[in-house]
Formats: C-alpha cells, sequence, structure tokens
C-alpha cells in the first residue's frame, strides 16, 4: 500500500486537530539537559538538539510568522523543562522561559494556556494529560520528531485518520482477548491478553471544543488496557539488540531469560522486576492504523498499519489503574512501549495476531500484515 502526502501545512495540522478559538495562548515546550538552556536561544547552537530545533523553527517560529495571525490566537511562547530521562515519568515544575525567567508550571503555564505543544526527547503525554484535565487545556505531544514524521505522520488529514481509526475501533471493541504467536530463534512463543469485553480506545489526533485532552501525534492506533495477561513474549532491548523472553503471569512480567546477546542485559532487567515488580505489568496492547513509512522513531512507527505493540508500566492516562504512586521507585514510573515491527524487530516474527470477539474467533493481522478482517473493516 502506497501513500501519497500533500506538503506539511502547520495551519492545517492545528486546525484540523485542534479547532483553536479566537484569543487562545500556545505554549511550546522542550526539554533540555539545562533548561536555562532556553535563554536566548542559547540551545540553537547545539546541533545534536534537532528535535528542539524543529520545535522552534517549525512550530514556534511557523506560528510567529502568520499562522498565529491566520488562527487568531493571542500568544505564542517558548518554555523548557528539565529533561526527565524516561518515558512519561512526570514532569519537574520548574519551568523556564525564552528570556531565562523561572516560572512553576503549575502556577504559571498550565492555567494561563489554552493549548500546549510539547515536542521533546522523552514522552511526556501521561503527565501532560494528567494536567490537562486538571487545569483544562488541550493539546498534543510530538517526541522525537524528524524530518520523515513532518512529512507523512504530520502531514495527512486527521479528519480521515479518525474515521478510519473508528472504523478498526468498531471492529474491535469489546473483545474477549487477543492472542499473539511469536516466532524468533527458531521456537514458537504465544502471549494471550484478556481484554475483559472493554471498550477499545482510539488515538486519532482530535482534540476539539471544551474537552481538555492531550493528543499523541502522530495519531492513528487502536489501545486496550488489559485486565490481565499470561504467556510468553520476546522483546529487543533498545540499549544493546539483546534478545530476552519475558514470561507473563497475573498481568505482568514475571521474570526474563536469555534468547541471545548480553546476559548482564536481561540480568539487569530481572533485578528491576524483583525490585519494583509493577514495572513489569502490562498496561497497553495498541494496533496502528495508518499507512505511513517507517520513521525510526516509535511515536510514528507504532501507528503504521501491520504493526502492534505491548506496553509495560505507568497506565492512568490511558485509563488504567497503575499512576506513579504504586512504584517503588518514582523513577520507575515510565510507561515503556514495546513495538513489533519489521524494521525494529527483524529478529522476531509475529505469525498471526488473532482475537476473540462475539462468540468467534478471527485473525487482525499475519505476519505483519492486516488480514481480511482488518481490510474488511477498512473497506466498510
Amino acid at each position: 500500500m502506497k501513500q501519497d502526502f500533500p506538503p506539511f501545512s502547520l495551519s492545517r495540522l492545528l486546525r484540523t486537530c485542534f479547532a483553536p478559538r479566537a484569543g487562545e495562548r500556545v505554549a511550546i515546550l522542550i526539554d533540555l539537559e539545562d533548561p536555562h538552556g532556553v535563554a536566548g536561544l542559547a540551545f540553537l547552537q547545539r546541533p545534536e538538539l534537532t528535535i528542539q530545533r524543529y520545535a522552534y523553527e517549525v512550530f514556534h517560529q511557523g506560528l510567529r510568522q502568520g499562522v498565529m495571525q491566520e488562527l487568531g490566537l493571542s500568544a505564542v511562547d517558548l518554555f523548557a523543562y528539565q529533561m526527565t530521562g524516561g518515558s512519561n515519568l512526570d514532569l519537574p515544575d520548574l519551568v523556564v522561559d525564552a528570556s531565562g525567567r523561572e516560572l512553576s508550571f503549575e502556577r504559571d503555564l498550565y492555567p494561563c494556556y489554552q493549548l500546549v505543544l510539547c515536542v521533546s526527547t522523552y514522552s511526556a503525554t501521561a503527565p501532560l494529560t494528567a494536567f490537562a484535565k486538571r487545569f483544562g487545556f488541550r493539546g498534543a505531544t510530538m517526541h522525537g520528531v524528524n524530518e520523515t514524521i513532518l512529512r507523512t505522520g504530520l502531514a495527512v488529514d486527521y479528519n480521515e485518520v479518525s474515521r478510519n481509526a473508528e472504523k478498526l475501533r468498531l471492529g474491535m471493541t469489546r473483545a474477549d482477548w487477543v492472542e499473539i504467536d511469536y516466532a524468533v530463534a527458531g521456537k514458537r512463543h504465544t502471549l494471550r491478553l484478556d481484554l475483559a469485553r472493554q471498550e477499545a480506545q482510539k488515538s486519532h489526533g482530535l482534540c476539539r471544543g471544551e474537552k481538555p485532552d492531550i493528543a499523541n501525534l502522530p495519531a492513528g492506533e487502536i489501545y486496550f488496557v488489559p485486565a490481565g495477561a499470561e504467556g510468553f513474549f520476546p522483546m529487543k532491548y533498545h540499549e544493546d539488540g539483546t534478545l530476552g523472553l519475558m514470561k507473563v503471569a497475573g498481568g505482568r512480567v514475571v521474570d526474563v531469560s536469555l534468547i541471545q546477546g548480553n546476559p548482564a542485559t536481561v540480568e539487569a532487567h530481572r533485578r528491576k522486576l524483583a525490585s519494583d515488580p509493577v514495572t513489569g505489568e502490562l498496561g497497553e496492547l495498541g494496533f496502528g492504523t495508518q499507512v505511513l513509512p517507517f520513521a525510526g522513531r516509535d511515536i510514528q512507527d507504532e501507528k503504521i498499519l501491520g504493526t502492534f505493540h505491548l506496553a509495560t508500566g505507568r497506565s492512568d492516562h490511558l485509563g488504567g489503574h497503575l499512576t506513579p504512586d504504586k512504584f517503588a521507585n518514582r523513577q520507575n514510573a515510565t510507561h515503556d512501549d514495546i513495538l513489533f515491527a519489521p524494521p525494529k524487530t527483524p529478529e522476531i516474527q509475529a505469525p498471526q495476531v488473532r482475537m476473540y470477539r462475539e462468540g468467534k474467533t478471527v485473525v487482525l493481522l499475519e505476519n505483519y500484515q492486516p488480514a481480511a478482517y482488518m481490510q474488511g473493516l477498512l473497506a466498510g
């Protein structure tokens, strides 16, 4: 399946996703090792900070140079906070503006801005979702933005993305369970996830109207918070490419064994599970819905039709129960996606993913391709 993409338009993206109202104020957030590096735009002197440069040049300057006036916005301001070092960890309260002033997220930013766009190294979806509900703003997290994402995942028509996501959601909602077959290093494994007939949720990019919400852009995903899980699944550690086999019982990873690679990587994971067991809880099962090119960033690659992902850890932003206070160490309170896709995990095959719903079993994916059932939903 080939997809043609229109040129990226910041105005179209904001109009479609947020329908901004006249007079609204926009905050652009970036993360830096030292947030004071935003003062005088000093961070732009560091060529390795490509994500933060996109935040400034594409979003901040793009808004300031015409789009702000076109949309009737009253302010667009740039802020930096200290890098959290992990996916969806809570944000520090200290935030620094472009003049170097030290401010408070809760006192000076959240109550004063109606749109918050976070273009960062690490995902901030979970903490920003919690604060959006408290303070009433809406916005988007776009961690890891690169040129491919700008040309493709952020250039699409999100009205169409939303329609297709709803077609798939309706055909997958209230499922009893999903089973995933894996093949790796000559052996086969199966993981069963209990979905307890819950309503499927969708990430579709639209955050319009009065309802506070945070979109994850690029969007295009159907997801569940598993009620339980049993079995085994392989995982590729991003640190060094080691492959481990996760043993799952009672909805969480309880042990891990080495398939190939560095035994020390697996042993470190085993120690973490022993010291903080909730780090192994399976908090998400997600399926991509869009025809997009691989960008080398999970924020886009997990939205590609045919891919699927699990996640361990924090789940409150998805409607789950696991909040940061339930971890033994708050630095472990991450939400870590585990993406299965040919370019990222070529060592791991996924011969079949199937779902039991309304008294029958249907095949969703075969070898990272949508099977007839999913194709039929999209064609409907």
